[in-house]
């Protein structure tokens, strides 16, 4: 049995289509699956059992992806197709049976309106396909565990109105630190999260906890994962504290207590998906206010005290 699975180009999108496909896995235990994406989502993938291909579709010009795509998948016969983008490709190949998200409701959370293209109610949580091999580099990341805390920080996004302010990471960090992620024998330490692009943003909030915590207590990961690799760094975690992105989403995928700091993006669509994942949004701010303005106005109190409250619910490892 075959299957043509289409999803997202962006990583966050991506992540929120695995609960589909993590159900069909699990579902039909013969059959072999071919996975088309963007080139930065292709990495989530990389370990889904029965994997027969990851087909990267690169933009290209005149939506020439999605004729490429057709070129590559046209010649076969699929017993399923599963299209989440609602593309052409889908109708124009040979398929035993098809499932097509058509758009959602904007009323509700995007994994609500994705989990009813299979008539999932309720969808089944983004979950990461993670194995031994996969662990075993995060280990090489992180050392071996030795039971300290770690705060994972997702400071990037896509879109700089979408980011909180370095300086809020650093100190929110800080205070975290202290207390209270102080209990135990050994002290806690703070992981930095980011592609490499995303660095120049990255780097006040790891010269900061650097010169207050010491190198040793602090793990700069930006630019030295792909998506589930860092999704495996994040299991070790703690919490994870970030920015609406495609990290955050890893992150509540992954099962780490996962705060999200929205503005002007829709939380009620897009805040982390699961029983620990919550969302802190920021005040509406006066008329014609910037985004990075309103993200400015998301006090560090109010995403302190959210994040405690996280904390306090424990975590799922």
């Amino acid at each position: 049995m075959r299957v043509l699975f289409i999803t997202s180009t962006r990583l966050g999108d991506a992540v929120l289509t695995t609960g589909l496909l993590g159900h069909l896995v699990d579902q039909m235990p013969d059959a072999r699956f071919t996975i088309a994406c963007g080139p930065i989502a292709a990495p989530l993938f990389r370990a889904v059992p029965r994997l027969d291909e990851i087909i990267a579709m690169p933009k290209r010009r005149l939506a020439g992806h999605w004729l490429d795509l057709w070129l590559q998948v046209a010649g076969r016969r699929w017993d399923w197709v599963v299209d989440l983008r609602d593309s052409a490709v889908s109708r124009l190949v040979l398929a035993s049976r098809r499932a097509t998200f058509r758009g959602g409701d904007d009323r509700q959370p995007k994994v609500v309106s994705l989990g009813r293209v299979l008539g999932l109610e309720p969808p089944p949580n983004p979950r990461l396909f993670l194995n031994d091999a996969i662990r075993a580099e995060a280990r090489v990341l992180l050392g071996p565990d030795d039971g300290a805390p770690i705060l994972a920080l997702g400071p990037a996004a896509n879109w700089t109105g979408k980011e909180w302010p370095a300086d809020r990471f650093a100190a929110l960090a800080l205070r975290m630190v202290a207390d209270p992620l102080a209990a135990g024998p050994h002290p806690a330490r703070v992981m930095v999260l980011a592609a490499e692009a995303e660095r120049p943003r990255c780097a006040p909030v790891l010269d900061a906890l650097g010169a207050a915590l010491g190198a040793g207590r602090v793990i700069d990961l930006v630019g030295r994962t792909d998506p589930l690799l860092a999704g495996a760094c994040l299991e070790r975690a703690r919490l994870f504290v970030g920015n609406d992105s495609g990290l955050m989403h890893v992150a509540a995928a992954a099962g780490t207590p996962t705060l999200g700091l929205f503005g002007p993006t829709p939380s009620h669509l897009y805040a982390p998906w699961g029983a620990r994942a919550r969302a802190v949004v920021a005040p509406a701010g006066a008329p014609g206010a910037s985004p990075e303005a309103r993200m400015a106005a998301l006090s560090l109190g109010q995403v302190a005290d959210a994040a405690t409250e996280l904390l306090a619910l424990g975590t799922v490892h």
